[in-house]
């Protein structure tokens, strides 16, 4: 791996930003690299940078409310860290800073990744980047504070350390940072498990109006703009939908959309094994892992589905004969 402390000789100012529409490891990752800096690094004047709505429960988090979601005109940084970004174009707004800076450092996970920095730390054998920003920061310079968000940022990814990304060292770096003593199981509890009332009506529509396709192998749901707006719920209400449609008995594939603009939808898709998403994904323009992936469509909602069963299907067949 790459020394952190190398990267970050030298730097009097950086910028940190995850993907637009943040998860619990973009979050996670940023929060835990910024509160690092703070704490080891106090002359470098660092920011971070998140576009789009989180969970409210990830508000816990130490310094949460630095988190600067607009983008004003600033000199050029000396180091921008991209952290769980997979593509240049998921930045949002933040893509400036990144365009500007004098040297950019890339720690990812994503497969589908480009190497798209001036120094690239991208494993896609590691289960978060959280999990790869634990191990830059060492074990001996973990505190509580920076524990919080990146045990936060592996677990959701990871799926509570049940997903197949999950590995010895990701189960080795979850212990360093539980022994921090942080209260692990109510970051899982608050963050992961406990939805909203409207979290949970939402995602009963979404199961109730599901469809099996594929002889029970494909399952899909969509959720429209008006849906969203009758629950008051927005994307970052949806994130769970994919994968409880996952669970279905008998299902290979998961195919969730949600209504994003007009004739425009957001895709996530996971699979239990025998197909690789990602695949499908970056040949619709996006991008993710094996087992989670997903992209953006256009179209209606039948093209979309159909187009997607079609790269399922080929997979499947490809794998029985």
């Amino acid at each position: 791996m790459i020394s952190l402390d190398e990267q970050l000789k030298d730097v009097k100012t950086a910028a940190i930003a995850g993907h637009i529409r943040p998860d619990g490891d973009a979050f996670g990752s940023c929060m835990g690299m910024y509160l690092f800096l703070k704490r080891y690094y106090p002359g470098i004047d660092a920011h971070v940078y998140l576009e789009g709505n989180f969970s409210p429960s990830f508000r816990f988090v130490s310094c949460s409310d630095s988190i600067i979601t607009d983008y004003p005109d600033r000199e050029p940084v000396d180091l921008f860290i991209s952290l769980d970004v997979s593509a240049i174009d998921r930045f949002g707004g933040a893509q400036k800073y990144f365009d500007s800076a004098r040297r950019t450092l890339v720690i990812d996970h994503h497969i589908s990744n480009p190497l798209f920095g001036t120094v690239n730390e991208v494993q896609a054998d590691a289960s978060s980047t959280s999990e790869l920003v634990t191990l830059l920061i060492g074990k001996e310079r973990l505190t509580p504070e920076i524990a919080e968000p990146l045990y936060m940022g592996i677990v959701h990814d990871t799926g509570v350390f049940q997903y197949s990304c999950t590995s010895s060292r990701t189960m080795m770096v979850g212990g360093w940072l539980m022994d921090t003593g942080i209260d692990f199981s109510k970051i899982v509890q608050d963050t992961f498990f406990i939805k909203s009332y409207k979290e949970t009506q939402i995602m009963g529509k979404a199961l109730n109006e599901s469809i099996l396709m594929l002889d029970g192998k494909v399952i899909f749901s969509v959720i429209h703009q008006k849906d969203m707006d009758l629950y008051g719920v927005g994307p970052q209400d949806l994130s769970a939908i994919v994968s409880q449609l996952r669970d279905v008995e008998g299902v290979e594939t998961a195919v969730f959309l949600y209504e994003s603009g007009t004739r425009e939808y957001k895709v996530s898709m996971r699979s239990n094994g025998k197909v690789d998403v990602a695949k499908i994904a970056m040949f619709f323009g996006g991008g993710g892992h094996v087992k989670a992936a997903g992209c953006t469509m256009t179209g209606g909602v039948h093209d979309v589905v159909n187009n997607i069963v079609a790269k399922v299907q080929e997979q499947l067949t490809a794998a029985e004969r």
